[in-house]
């Protein structure tokens, strides 16, 4: 019979609405965790962030996550199920878990978490209360898993060295991948592109803050760019205008909107080369999709990208924030078609071994199965 695990992800729960990375990867936590052999079931769609630092929300948010536990516990009662491990992904000062600690102490099971990150800096300040509960959930942990090597600094600085850190790599479901053909030609007309030159593509929602900060980087980067080709750029959002002044009326530019992945795929697929300048990226979804395409990727070396693109194997990093490297080496790659080429082999090769679905659940299974049956 199949382990019992309750799955919950306080920032934004697999069934929102909304699409984002963040959705997306708890929805692939909970595949993977189903593909190990586990019996997962969602816990909780509470959302727990404070955006603003509000200290009496994150108080009554502690006193609903010790209510939502007993709730919680008669539900499973009455169903005659009860998980044998609490997993947690993506907990952050602004976004605790005020339910699963609870639960833990409460039934008695190992508490696990994934993508937490931990920093002593905001041990004062407005969010000093949800700073402690991630602090006390981290201390109960008993596998802390990663996909942001940046991450484990901040953890081990609240642990001490035997911190129990299991690096995990960013993946994906290649199963679910739109098996589609890459016409360019037909893409072109289509899509009213210019088929014989080069396709540079890039892929985010079109947000404030940090997305809009990479677009505009990558304007600025498209300025200084020599090459005679095209950016496609896919994705929509509330910055959509904003990110559109800046690139201003440059001809180079296709805005396609945001695209399901059947209409995404085929393009991933046709274009030369993944650009993306990645400012304060965790690792990047998007990065990662393009190069199971066997799209190379180009992208700036902030925090977690390094992840999933490997450099000068799969593409390559560029300074962070920088949008002269950025053209300088998007201008290198498009007169190598060669080393393209071998990137583009190299994408397939470490998006199956690595980056895979069934990759991350035997981990999953290798680390959760004997704290289960201890």
């Amino acid at each position: 019979m199949s382990a019992p695990v309750a799955f919950y992800a306080p920032l934004k729960a697999p069934s929102h609405p909304n699409p984002s990375g963040d959705r997306l990867l708890a929805r692939l936590l909970m595949d993977a965790l189903s593909e190990a052999g586990f019996d997962v079931r969602l816990a909780s769609t509470l959302r727990s962030r404070d955006a603003r630092g509000d200290a009496a929300r994150q108080a009554r948010m502690a006193q609903l996550g010790e209510r939502l536990a007993t709730r919680l516990i008669r539900h499973w009662q009455r169903l005659q199920w009860q998980p044998r491990l609490w997993f947690t992904y993506h907990l952050y000062y602004k976004a605790p878990d005020w339910v699963g600690p609870v639960v833990c102490r409460r039934l008695g099971i190992p508490y696990v978490c994934a993508e937490a990150s931990w920093a002593a800096s905001r041990a004062s300040g407005p969010w000093a209360l949800s700073h402690r509960s991630v602090g006390d959930a981290l201390h109960l942990a008993q596998r802390i898993f990663t996909f942001n090597p940046t991450d484990i600094e901040g953890v081990r600085s609240c642990l001490g060295p035997g911190a129990p850190i299991v690096s995990l790599a960013p993946f994906i479901d290649l199963a679910t991948q739109p098996a589609t053909g890459a016409d360019k030609p037909s893409l072109a007309r289509r899509w009213r592109l210019t088929a014989n030159k080069p396709w540079l593509i890039s892929v985010a929602m079109m947000r404030p803050g940090d997305k809009l900060a990479s677009y505009r980087v990558l304007a600025a980067s498209l300025e200084q760019l020599r090459s005679d080709c095209q950016l496609l750029i896919i994705g929509d959002g509330s910055a959509r205008e904003e990110i559109r002044a800046a690139f201003g009326q440059d001809p180079r530019v296709r805005f396609l909107g945001q695209l399901a992945p059947i209409e995404l795929t085929p393009l991933l697929q046709a274009a030369d080369l993944m650009v993306w300048p990645a400012v304060n990226e965790a690792f990047g979804m998007a990065l990662l999709e393009a190069q199971a395409q066997g799209l190379p990727v180009i992208a700036g070396n902030e925090r977690g990208v390094a992840a999933v693109v490997h450099h000068n194997q799969t593409g390559q990093l560029v300074p962070a924030r920088d949008p002269d490297a950025l053209a300088h080496a998007v201008d290198q790659a498009l007169a190598r078609p060669v080393q393209r080429q071998q990137w583009r082999e190299a994408s397939l090769v470490q998006v199956y071994q690595q980056h895979s679905l069934q990759a991350a659940a035997s981990v999953l299974r290798n680390q959760l199965e004997p704290l289960i049956h201890a």
